[in-house]
């Protein structure tokens, strides 16, 4: 009976990258209707009061911690939510959502390199090598199979603004492993995620004003946007940490790492994306890198981070 369960709950974990890796092509289809700031703060708006109402649900808001640690939710809200978000869509203006997904699977790998060099947590040879790979694949993939191009630095908008999304993620990666301390993850998320979907808004409203549209998008675009609220951010996520309950943060981590692969072929078949072999190599030795990184550590996200999309 413990072994079905088990199988039972590997099976139901496999719903989490693929979640996140259909965020990839589903984003990339909204922005061509909607701009990156509205976009984002919509869809976290949406996600950030589903989250507030299970916490509440759940009777797990209490407001005495979140008061003591209102500046680091603040923090996480405009790392986490706004600028990720922001960095996130906007370089999905320039560059291929399966691009995106690969340059974005490697942040245990900058958060376990930033963790070994400036907090003081143990790294060793396999983590260097899982890093040295990691970057390999993601030069190849953002180079387009022409290594040459970094040394001339002409890397594409999109991509620099998806490091922008990389760095987001590390900085609140960090964070969260000092505030999950004293609050729940659900309560963590849902605030900082609320916090996050207010700045959106603000300067979607002074950048963009293009909130007028929202009622006029096409239905695949309003069930897109639903798609990325519930599925890709709220249920992810808490069935991301039903499955570190239920397995282990090592092993429910691992499944992240199917994230870049659920990307790809939703971005070819249903959006209709061409991949090169630059992609497929790239992805492989990414994912293997990212392997060999944190095969053995438990990646700071699984604390109870929220989703990587």
């Amino acid at each position: 009976m413990e072994k079905q369960n088990l199988t039972k709950t590997y099976l139901i974990l496999l719903l989490v990258p693929l979640f996140w890796g259909g965020a990839f092509g589903t984003t990339k289809h909204i922005l061509s209707e909607l701009s990156p700031l509205t976009t984002s703060a919509l869809r976290f708006i949406i996600a950030g009061l589903l989250m507030l109402i299970w916490s509440s649900w759940r009777k797990e808001l209490t407001w005495l911690p979140i008061k003591q640690n209102f500046f680091y939710l603040l923090a996480l809200g405009a790392t986490g939510v706004f600028s990720y978000n922001y960095f996130f869509a906007t370089g999905l203006q320039y560059t291929s959502a399966v691009t995106a997904a690969l340059i974005i699977v490697i942040n245990p790998v900058f958060t376990t390199c930033i963790a070994s060099f400036f907090m003081g947590e143990a790294w060793n040879w396999r983590t260097l090598l899982g890093v040295i790979i990691s970057l390999l694949g993601v030069s190849l993939v953002v180079s387009k199979g022409d290594l040459s191009v970094l040394t001339q630095m002409s890397i594409g908008r999109g991509e620099i603004y998806l490091f922008g999304s990389v760095a987001s993620w590390v900085i609140y990666t960090l964070l969260v492993k000092k505030v999950s301390r004293t609050i729940g993850t659900t309560v963590v998320t849902a605030v900082s995620t609320m916090m996050g979907a207010v700045m959106l808004l603000v300067l979607s409203i002074i950048k963009e004003d293009q909130w007028s549209k929202v009622l006029n998008l096409s239905n695949q675009t309003m069930l897109e946007i639903i798609y990325l609220a519930t599925c890709a951010t709220v249920v992810a996520f808490l069935l991301f940490n039903w499955g570190i309950q239920r397995i282990g943060a090592t092993k429910a981590s691992a499944y992240i790492n199917l994230m870049p692969i659920n990307a790809l072929w939703i971005a070819v078949f249903l959006y209709g994306e061409k991949i090169s072999a630059y992609h497929l190599i790239g992805m492989s030795l990414t994912l293997i890198g990212v392997y060999i990184t944190t095969q053995n550590k438990i990646q700071p996200i699984s604390r109870g981070a929220g989703s990587v999309t």
